[in-house]
């Protein structure tokens, strides 16, 4: 890229954190797992954006949702024309300042993006994990990110933030370990999935196990892999994630190519198709199969009650932080309803939280987006996060 090309390149814009580098945290001290398992040894990937204070007081932890990494914001070289997952609410005077707050994003167990996961080498068989990688919970994520807050000395998050799957870990933070976050944060998320949304990820799982390149998860010793499976699992999963009015919207019944003259047989085909597909392909390029499953049922297995006998009010009682809760009206995945029971469970247990329901025709997206008042409501509750 030439001197010229450079100086144009978002990652130099002054909002922007910049150019960033990956870190690998290695584990040694066995990690016992929700499901009876251990894992001996880990390691997780890990992005920084910001600087730690004298007093480590200004950490911020970003927790991500089903397909996040570690990679939240900035750009891993100047040849990069997209940015980190997050990357409109991270930056210098965003919502989350990094001349304020130090930042920690990583990608979770069980992840395809460095950290350890199915397609890691299993010490004990010199091969590939592949499905017989270890179940996950959200509380074996939230035992490792405290491990991971041991290591870079941070006693006490300022803020645990997170969206969709990343509020479930946020809340689980805040019973687990209550006294180790002043502030959580919970955006388009909910304290336990609905009965439909289990069977949203089933399906997808079943495209997934369905495909004959899956070979009961361990394909990687096939030198194979189910693309066309996770293809169709992504394709179902992103119609969730998006609303009836934001496709209509973008793409109502557009065609692509085709036609509906009579006496035609070529076929037709909407935009939606062809973006659908598109979506699918480029996903199961990225992503690794065994930790779609994996992830899809650690968002299954989430209740955030359970262990409170299913008395949410019990389980926020616990808790010694305040909250941020944030739905967007047109998320059916995770419905503002759901973020009401939140808030509701929070009000029983006297616990301090602010509520804001964003008018979005996005969906469940929307909490990835710049929204106007999404993005200056997060501004004004982070202003007020002390550090």
């Amino acid at each position: 890229m030439s001197q010229a090309d450079t100086t144009q390149h978002p990652c130099h814009a002054s909002d922007n954190v910049g150019l960033v580098m990956p870190e690998v945290f290695h584990f040694d001290t066995p990690l016992k797992l929700a499901c009876g398992r251990t894992l001996e040894t880990y390691d997780l990937v890990v992005e920084t954006y910001g600087k730690l204070n004298a007093e480590r007081s200004n950490a911020i932890l970003i927790c991500h949702a089903l397909s996040g990494h570690h990679h939240a914001a900035g750009y891993h070289s100047e040849d990069d024309r997209k940015p980190g997952w997050w990357d409109a609410y991270i930056g210098p005077g965003k919502p989350i300042d990094t001349n304020r707050f130090f930042i920690v994003s990583l990608n979770n167990l069980g992840g395809c993006h460095g950290s350890t996961g199915p397609r890691s080498i299993n010490p004990e068989t010199g091969k590939p994990w592949g499905a017989d990688f270890p179940n996950l919970r959200a509380r074996d994520w939230v035992h490792s990110q405290a491990r991971l807050a041991d290591r870079l000395g941070i006693e006490q998050w300022a803020a645990v933030i997170g969206g969709s799957l990343g509020g479930m870990q946020a809340m689980r933070w805040s019973l687990e370990y209550p006294q180790r976050l002043r502030h959580c944060v919970v955006i388009a998320s909910a304290m336990k999935l609905t009965a439909q949304n289990i069977a949203f990820n089933e399906t997808a799982r079943a495209a997934i196990t369905s495909d004959p390149s899956y070979h009961h998860g361990n394909y990687q010793d096939h030198d194979t892999y189910p693309k066309g499976g996770l293809s169709v699992a992504r394709m179902i999963g992103h119609i969730t994630y998006l609303s009836d009015d934001g496709m209509g919207q973008k793409f109502g019944r557009e065609i692509r190519s085709g036609s509906f003259a009579q006496g035609s047989d070529e076929p037709v085909e909407f935009q939606i198709e062809s973006y659908l597909r598109y979506q699918g392909d480029v996903f199961s390029d990225s992503f690794d199969a065994n930790t779609y499953i994996l992830m899809t049922r650690a968002l299954d297995y989430f209740d955030l009650a359970r262990e409170y006998d299913d008395d949410p009010v019990k389980a926020f009682s616990r808790a010694q932080c305040r909250y941020l809760v944030v739905s967007f009206t047109t998320d059916w995945r995770f419905a503002p309803e759901r973020s009401r029971e939140i808030v509701d469970a929070l009000v029983g247990a006297d616990k301090p939280v602010s509520y804001a329901e964003v008018e979005s025709a996005y969906g469940h997206d929307a909490f990835l987006i710049p929204i106007d008042r999404y993005y200056r409501l997060f501004s004004e509750y982070m202003k007020g996060v002390e550090t």
